[in-house]
Parts: structure tokens; sequence; C-alpha cells
């Protein structure tokens, strides 16, 4: 079985206004994940530092992030990072770049974990709804191209508030929803905006929202995770 989840981090910025970048690492934790997609983990002005200073990964978790070497400073692009287990091999790596009218984007990586190959994406959609649907058609015309056939998943803040309609429908034809629950806001959740979508190699056994108290304060999004298995 392999763990992943998806995380809007708000820039290491807690719902006390706080930023505290050693408190998202202690959420991280929390979820124990194999892989995580992150999303705001960059700054979004100046060098784009990533806000979880590399040293502090290093030393206090077991991940690593994957290198798109985009900017110096950068954990990903546009905001978009990927999470590995310090053991799993990463086999390739590049980033989606998405039609919008924001700085959006995704991420897309090929990952050897514990003997098996996956490809995973990270993404934070747009606020408008006829550009994230866009962007869903351009994501997913750009693992229809990619040569080698891996399973997929798929994780990220939507940024959709309706159940099955708009972006959700177009994922829909190629990938299935894991059923993770209500993420938006921390506090009182009322809304799935954090997704995670999977290819038919996978099957999603478990899933759900982590509710801790640490993440009830770290972000004004909760950790969504899934447990997944091959079919």
């Amino acid at each position: 079985m392999t763990v992943v989840a998806s995380y809007n981090i708000r820039k290491a910025i807690g719902t006390d206004r706080r930023r505290r970048p050693e408190r998202t690492l202690e959420v991280l934790r929390e979820v124990d994940a194999d892989i995580i997609a992150l999303q705001e983990a960059d700054r979004r002005f100046g060098t784009r530092a990533g806000v979880i200073p590399p040293h502090m990964l290093d030393e206090h978790s077991d991940y690593k992030a994957v290198p798109f070497d985009v900017r110096a400073h950068s954990m990903g692009w546009h905001g978009n990072a990927i999470l590995v287990r310090k053991r799993a091999e990463i086999l390739h790596r590049e980033v989606i770049h998405l039609p919008s009218l924001e700085p959006r984007g995704a991420v897309m990586a090929e990952i050897r974990l514990d003997g098996r190959a996956m490809r995973v994406v990270g993404m934070h959609l747009d606020l408008s709804g006829l550009w994230r649907r866009r962007q869903a058609h351009a994501v997913i015309a750009h693992l229809g191209a990619c040569e080698r056939k891996l399973p997929t998943v798929l994780m990220g803040d939507l940024n959709e508030w309706s159940r099955m309609n708009g972006c959700l429908h177009d994922f829909a034809h190629h990938f299935s929803f894991a059923h993770c629950g209500k993420s938006f806001h921390a506090r009182r959740p009322i809304a799935t905006l954090d997704r995670i979508m999977v290819s038919d190699q996978f099957r999603i056994s478990e899933a759900g929202t982590h509710l801790s108290a640490t993440a009830r304060h770290a972000s004004d999004h909760l950790p969504v995770w899934a447990r997944l298995g091959r079919a």
C-alpha cells in the first residue's frame, strides 16, 4: 500500500496569521504519507523561496522535495511541490504549463518507491471555473501524451465548490476520485476543495481528511489523504 496526501499549506501561515514552518512540518509528520503534493509552498514574490527551509525538511522529516530546478530558492513551480520519502527514487520530473490569467501551474514526477514506479501530478487550479476547465484539459492532454504509461495519482487544490461539475466532471472521464471529505475552511470545513484522483491501475482502499488540532491551525486548508493499492 502507498499513502498519498495533498495539502495547501498557505505559505506556512496559520489561521493565527503567523508563519510557522515548523508547525507545517508537524502536520506533515502526523499525516505520514509516502508522497505529498503541496500547494502554496513558495513565497509569491521576490526570489519565491520555499517557505519550508531545506535544512528543516532534511533534519526534521523523512521527506525530500522533488527538484524542479525552475528557480534557485523555490521548492516547486508556482507554489506546487511534491515531497517523497527520502528512500524514493526520482525517475523523471517536469513542470506542466497551464493556460491561466493568474500565475498557475502543475508539477509532475515519476517515482519508484519500494520497487514500484508511479506518476504523480500536483496542481493548484484557478478561481475561475472557465479557466479551471481549461487547466484540467491541459493536464489530461499532457498525461495522455506521455509515452510511458504508469499508474497515476493527481492531487491538489482544485478550487471547485461543486459536487461533480466543472473540472471535476472533466477529470472523472479519466480518473477515479478518493472520497476524502471536506477540507476548507480548516477551522470549520464546509467545502471539498482538495482532491485526490487515480488512474484505473490503482485501488483506493481508504481516504479521509486529517483533522488534528495542529492541522486546524497550521493552514486554512486541511490535508487530505488516500491509501492506494494496485488494482
